[in-house]
């Protein structure tokens, strides 16, 4: 048996642990990396990194290594690779899964303005402030690079490249965060308005309650829907129970 997970994620690290342990001996657990951060956090089981060259090169990887299932757990805005995996997985005639956290939930205290891009998401910061936390990671920063009049504090795993906004400061950071943390961080760089995606997940939301209770707006991206047909776990121990049910209770 072989398992390919598409990962890079917290969620896709402890899936293939939790599969190493769960599937039988002998079985295959391989984890995808797209290879963007320098020095990844490696998941048990096999790693390979780099693309697949498209749905074609994905279908011919998954035939070719007799792959069994295909778990879809990259981040929630990884679209592309989300649509590709859904059409590989067709072709080669491969069980998929998506595995997704829960997107996060506005509560009492929130002021949230949700907002389907990151471009909307420039267009709606300069009524809401002048001091932007950015947490939408180092790619996305083009979308605010026009905006001059505004300061942005841009928190990322690994340094951007331009275009990025002309008054920039960058925060090489990785989470989990801590509330005390973002706290401080607000307070330290006079944040008064957050922008981030709606990642879900524990491991940066601390920013969100850091945001309520310094009665600040946030800016949210929506995630980008899961192909439709795909059956979708939320966490990695529903993951690994659903993928024992479509290949059969012995799995």
């Amino acid at each position: 048996m072989h398992v390919l997970v598409l990962g890079g994620t917290t969620e896709a690290r402890r899936l293939a642990g939790l599969l190493v342990a769960a599937l039988p001996a002998g079985a295959r657990v391989t984890s995808s990396l797209a290879g963007r951060v320098t020095g990844p956090r490696l998941p048990p089981g096999e790693v390979r990194i780099g693309g697949f060259g498209g749905v074609e090169g994905l279908a011919a990887w998954l035939r070719t290594h007799q792959v069994d299932a295909l778990i879809d757990a990259t981040h929630p805005f990884a679209g592309t690779i989300s649509f590709h995996a859904a059409a590989g997985a067709a072709a080669a005639h491969v069980p998929l899964l998506a595995l997704r956290r829960p997107s996060w939930v506005p509560g009492d205290g929130d002021d949230w303005h949700p907002v389907a891009s990151l471009a909307e998401a420039a267009e709606a910061l300069p009524p809401l402030g002048a001091r932007v936390f950015l947490t939408t990671g180092r790619t996305g920063l083009a979308a605010f690079a026009g905006l001059d009049a505004l300061w942005f504090l841009a928190r990322s795993v690994e340094a951007p490249e331009p275009p990025y906004p002309a008054r920039l400061e960058v925060l090489l950071d990785r989470g989990p965060f801590t509330l005390d943390g973002e706290r401080e961080l607000i307070r330290r760089h006079r944040i008064d308005v957050v922008v981030t995606k709606d990642s879900g997940g524990a491991a940066t939301a601390p920013k969100l309650a850091a945001a309520r209770e310094a009665r600040i707006p946030v800016v949210v991206v929506r995630r980008p829907p899961v192909p439709a047909g795909v059956t979708v776990a939320a966490t990695p121990e529903l993951a690994v129970s659903l993928l024992r049910e479509r290949l059969g209770h012995g799995a």
